[in-house]
């Protein structure tokens, strides 16, 4: 090692250690761009280009080939050189070219690329020792032997090179840079140019042709270097246009505007629309405007009038009740929803086990959320955010406490988050967690041996949820043992299971829930056809739809699902014809979704209900009576009560 550690250093030294050259031109020099590097046998003096140098280390014969110190040969050549410590290569770089050497082998990289070289490199005396027939062959040189003589002879006429940017030209509109990509050899500097066909600003259209020679210091011209270019035509604006179906509309009437754009290079990126409202409510000249702008930032409007009579075609309520898309949601009188009829309902309780995970609903430390022992199928809400300060993750952890082997199934599931919007994360957990409901995921089962714990869906902790984000699951759990469930919370790099041993449960806090619920799953029975007049279905208002009673098991405390939030709805009604299902929020703002004749609808798309003047359109029936279908569990994060809108939708109307 120490031997190795000294050779670099004699190495890096050798580097350091180069020859000088002085600043003298020998009068024959002939200026055509030809240089000579003149050895002599067991010599270490040179003459490049007639000026003498003195290498490190004589020209060496070993083995039939003529060597001489990298440091020595390079400098002529304009190589810098350097030491790769982690490859332990000497590296010798020009403008040009980059070639790595190794001490003691026959490969070379040149450019990346590796190479055969005609001999192997040795260290003498520190330096590193490369055959003159391995760096002629990489640099392109040529060499001459008479008697104790090798002349090494290359070209070294600056070479003009430059790209011109950018690719697309236009004439008399766009200014054109010139990179400059000329190199001179020997270190030498550029120190005049010639240029042909240059333009900052091209006048004119077609192809241009661009030339260019340099001279070095040594007073060298380069060969002439042509880029040819196509200038285009320059561009034009795009043109702004649209057409309107016809020149008057009546109130709730649906305008159709058809944009007729176009560019000369059919590249419009972008459509900036004013104005252009899909129906209007008030008579009177409407102000239409469409600005575009294409691919180089240059723009266009137009401004047309769309006259709007007295005639009512469609109110705005009737018209918001006929086309306003699934999923989306239209304003309203949020007061009139009190006056509609109110519809009783029956409420059927079906056995199913709920775990709701809310309390504390901010963890402020690391620990157990929640412990209990199921069998059979469960449903797990867990609704939380981080308030610890650093990073955690929470995870599902199941134990086998049985003496013989368990079968544990994970069906339906759903996360939301982390994020720092908590209702984004309610209603995304219950977008994915009813999706997989409704396409009937199949169970997937894992066995454990008795005694083993194993953390259930890893997916809901790949990552990791930061300070004041939110986090929402839903899953359903089954299996056919007595399994004993806890809800971990710990630091992201933290092993849940190891550190089951070092955790306590975490203290509750009473306004949120934390508990076992039973009958968690719920028909609403309805005896009657609805929507042949404003009616309304009002949940989670705990006077018709209770709250479900249940245990804190790590407590033994009494207590009540508040909300009844993870409680499974279901429902099978007959509706009239020619009736919209919407959603309308009393409490405040509220997300999620639901699922209607087997298509999950999101309340909303893009968007939540953010007043009670807002209501969300899930369904619309045709032109008879149909038996509508609907499951549902309300969403975290949201608030209660929701009113479900039964609503007569007009007939067309033309």
């Amino acid at each position: 090692m120490n031997a190795l550690k000294s050779l670099k250093v004699l190495l890096i030294t050798s580097f350091l250690a180069l020859p000088l050259l002085t600043a003298v031109q020998p009068a024959d020099a002939k200026g055509d761009g030809a240089n000579r590097l003149v050895l002599q046998k067991n010599n270490a003096v040179m003459q490049f280009n007639g000026v003498q140098l003195k290498a490190a280390q004589p020209v060496t014969y070993k083995n039939g080939s003529a060597y001489l110190p990298l440091n020595g040969i390079s400098k002529p050549f304009g190589f810098q050189l350097s030491y790769d410590v982690k490859t332990r290569e000497a590296v010798a770089r020009s403008p040009k070219q980059e070639i790595r050497f190794r001490t003691g082998s026959s490969y070379i990289k040149v450019d990346g690329k590796v190479v055969k070289a005609p001999g192997t490199t040795y260290s003498q005396k520190g330096y590193m020792m490369v055959p003159i027939r391995t760096w002629s062959n990489v640099t392109g040189s040529t060499i001459g032997v008479s008697g104790t003589t090798i002349t090494i002879a290359w070209s070294s006429l600056p070479e003009a090179t430059f790209r011109v940017q950018p690719e697309e030209i236009y004439a008399t509109q766009t200014t054109v840079a010139y990179e400059d990509l000329a190199t001179a050899s020997g270190g030498l500097r550029i120190v005049d140019e010639q240029w042909e066909g240059r333009e900052d600003v091209f006048q004119t259209a077609g192809p241009h042709t661009i030339t260019r020679r340099v001279m070095d210091e040594s007073s060298q011209w380069s060969e002439p270097y042509s880029v040819t270019v196509t200038v285009r035509e320059p561009n034009q604006a795009p043109v702004a246009d649209f057409g309107i179906e016809k020149p008057t509309y009546r109130i709730g009437e649906r305008v159709l505007y058809t944009d007729r754009s176009y560019d000369d290079e059919n590249a419009i990126t972008n459509r900036k629309w004013s104005g252009n409202a899909p129906v209007f409510f008030e008579a009177g000249e409407k102000q239409v405007t469409l600005e575009v702008q294409d691919r180089h930032g240059l723009t266009s409007s137009v401004t047309q009038t769309v006259t709007v009579t007295d005639e009512v075609l469609y109110t705005r309520d009737e018209y918001n009740r006929k086309f306003t898309a699934v999923g989306q949601k239209y304003e309203m009188n949020g007061s009139e929803v009190l006056g509609y009829e109110s519809v009783p309902y029956a409420i059927g309780d079906e056995p199913a086990q709920m775990v709701r995970s809310n309390s504390p609903e901010r963890w402020e430390t690391t620990g157990i959320a929640y412990d209990d022992m199921l069998t059979g199928k469960t449903r797990f809400l867990l609704y939380n955010q981080n308030g610890i300060g650093y990073n955690v993750k929470m995870y599902i952890v199941a134990t086998n406490i049985n003496g013989t082997s368990a079968d544990v199934g994970i069906g339906a599931w759903g996360m939301g988050g982390p994020d720092p919007y908590t209702t984004n994360a309610g209603k995304l957990s219950t977008v994915r967690y009813l999706d997989m409901l409704n396409k009937k995921t199949p169970v997937t089962y894992t066995r454990l041996r008795p005694g083993e714990s194993r953390v259930l869906l890893p997916e809901i902790s790949n990552v990791p949820i930061k300070k004041d984000q939110t986090f929402s699951a839903y899953a359903d759990i089954v299996s056919d043992k007595m399994i004993r469930y806890r809800i971990v919370v710990v630091s992201e790099n933290d092993d849940p299971i190891d550190s089951l041993s070092s955790l306590s449960i975490m203290e509750r806090i009473d306004k949120h829930v934390r508990g076992t619920f039973y009958n968690a799953d719920r028909t609403i029975q309805v005896d009657k056809v609805l929507g042949g007049q404003p009616q309304r279905i009002v949940l989670g208002d705990n006077k018709v739809d209770k709250n479900l009673d249940g245990i804190d098991q790590t407590t033994g405390q009494l207590e009540w699902n508040l909300g009844n939030f993870g409680v499974l709805y279901k429902m099978t009604i007959d509706v009239a014809p020619n009736t919209l299902i919407g959603l309308n929020a009393r409490g405040g703002h509220y997300t999620g979704a639901f699922i209607v004749n087997g298509k999950v609808v999101t309340v909303t798309d893009g968007s939540v209900l953010k007043t009670n003047s807002e209501t969300a359109v899930l369904y619309r029936t045709g032109s008879s009576e149909e038996r509508v279908d609907i499951v549902f569990t309300l969403a975290s994060g949201s608030n209660l009560p929701i009113h479900m809108l039964f609503l007569p939708v007009p007939e067309q109307r033309y």
